[in-house]
C-alpha cells in the first residue's frame, strides 16, 4: 500500500541521482581533474548517504512533541518506514545507475592501434550491403535473439544483482505481499526469529561501516592527487545545489497535487537532496573504485571533507525544511 499512496518517493530518488550526476559532470568541465577520477567525482556527487543518515535524523526530529510531525510515536513509525523505503531504492540505484556510471567514466581503455596488414583491407562488400542482406537471410526474431545475447554479455549481471540489491529486492516482496509480512514482522509473528535475527545483526552494520571508513580516511591523510578545486566542487553540489533543486523539486510536486501535504513525508523527500555522499561512497571506495585500481586515496579525502561539513549542512538544511513544511 505504501508503495501505491507513496509512488513519488522512487522518482524522486531518481532525480536525486541523476541530479547529482549532472552537477558533477559540471565539476569535471570546471575543474578539469584528471581521467581517472572522473568517475569517482560523479559518483560523490550523485550517491548520497541514504541509509545511516536518515536513520538518525527521523528519530531525532519525532522526538519533539511540539513539532510540526505530530505524535512522536506514529512519527517514528511512518518516518522509519519511509526511510527503509528508500534505503531499498537507494541500493538498487547505486549499484545499478552509479555503478555503470563509475565503470563508463573511469575505466577508459586505450585504443588499440590498427596493424599495418589490416590498414591495407579493403572490404569486398560494404557493411550496410552487408546487413542488408543478413536482414533478408534472418528474420527479425532473430535479430532480436542476437541483440538481446549482444547485450547480456555487455551487462555484468553480478555486480547488478550485489548482495544489497538483492536484499533490497527481498526487503520489497515480504513488505508489499501482507501473507509474507505477517509471517515474519511482528512480536507475534511465527517466523519473527528471522526479524529478531537480522536485527540483530544489522545492528552492527553502522559500526562495522564507521570502522572501513576510518581506514579510508587514514588512506585518504596520507597521500592523493585530487585537486582542492573538485573537492569543493563536489562539496558544493551536495551541500548547496542539490539541495536547492530538491526544494524546487518537492515544493513543485506538491503544488501539482503529485505529493500529499503530509509534513514528514515532505521532510523524507527534502533530506535526501541534502545528506552527504558517506557510507554509500564507502560502498563506492571499498568495491567500485578498487576494481579500477583507482581513486581510493582520492575518495578518502572526498569523505573527510564531507564529514567536515556534514555537521553544518545537517544542520542548516533539516532546520530550513521543517520550517517549510509546517
Amino acid at each position: 500500500m505504501i508503495f501505491v499512496v507513496r509512488w513519488f518517493m522512487p522518482v524522486s530518488l531518481l532525480l536525486t541521482f541523476i541530479i547529482g550526476s549532472f552537477l558533477g559532470w559540471i565539476v569535471i568541465l570546471i575543474t578539469k581533474p584528471p581521467p581517472h577520477l572522473r568517475g569517482l567525482i560523479v559518483g560523490c556527487c550523485a550517491a548520497g548517504n541514504l541509509g545511516n543518515m536518515p536513520l538518525i535524523i527521523i528519530p531525532a526530529v519525532c522526538k519533539d512533541i511540539e513539532g510540526p510531525f505530530g505524535d512522536p510515536e506514529n512519527c517514528h513509525k511512518y518516518g522509519m518506514g519511509y526511510v527503509a523505503f528508500s534505503m531499498a531504492i537507494g541500493s538498487v540505484y547505486i549499484w545499478t545507475y552509479v555503478y555503470n556510471l563509475m565503470r563508463v567514466l573511469s575505466n577508459s581503455p586505450t585504443e588499440a592501434q590498427p596493424s599495418i596488414e589490416s590498414s591495407y583491407k579493403v572490404p569486398l562488400i560494404s557493411s550496410k550491403e552487408e546487413e542488408e542482406e543478413d536482414n533478408h537471410k534472418v528474420g527479425r526474431w532473430d535479430r532480436f535473439k542476437r541483440r538481446m545475447v549482444s547485450l547480456s554479455e555487455k551487462v555484468n549481471l553480478s555486480t547488478i544483482f550485489a548482495p544489497t540489491t538483492i536484499a533490497a529486492i527481498i526487503a520489497l516482496v515480504i513488505g508489499l505481499i501482507d501473507p509474507l509480512r505477517e509471517l515474519i514482522i511482528g512480536s507475534v509473528a511465527p517466523l519473527g526469529v528471522l526479524q529478531d535475527s537480522v536485527t540483530l545483526v544489522g545492528d552492527g552494520a553502522i559500526p562495522a561501516t564507521t570502522l572501513i571508513i576510518g581506514g579510508n580516511l587514514l588512506k585518504g591523510m596520507r597521500s592523493s592527487g585530487m585537486k582542492k578545486s573538485s573537492i569543493a566542487g563536489v562539496l558544493v553540489a551536495r551541500y548547496i545545489l542539490l539541495p536547492i533543486s530538491g526544494v524546487l523539486i518537492v515544493r513543485g510536486a506538491y503544488k501539482l497535487d503529485l505529493i500529499t501535504s503530509e509534513p514528514l513525508y515532505q521532510f523524507v523527500l527534502l533530506i535526501q537532496y541534502a545528506v552527504p555522499p558517506a557510507m554509500s561512497l564507502a560502498y563506492l571506495a571499498g568495491t567500485i573504485t578498487q576494481l579500477f585500481g583507482t581513486g581510493e586515496s582520492e575518495c578518502s579525502v572526498i569523505m573527510l571533507w564531507a564529514y567536515g561539513f556534514a555537521s553544518v549542512s545537517l544542520t542548516a538544511w533539516p532546520t530550513f525544511f521543517m520550517w517549510l513544511v509546517a
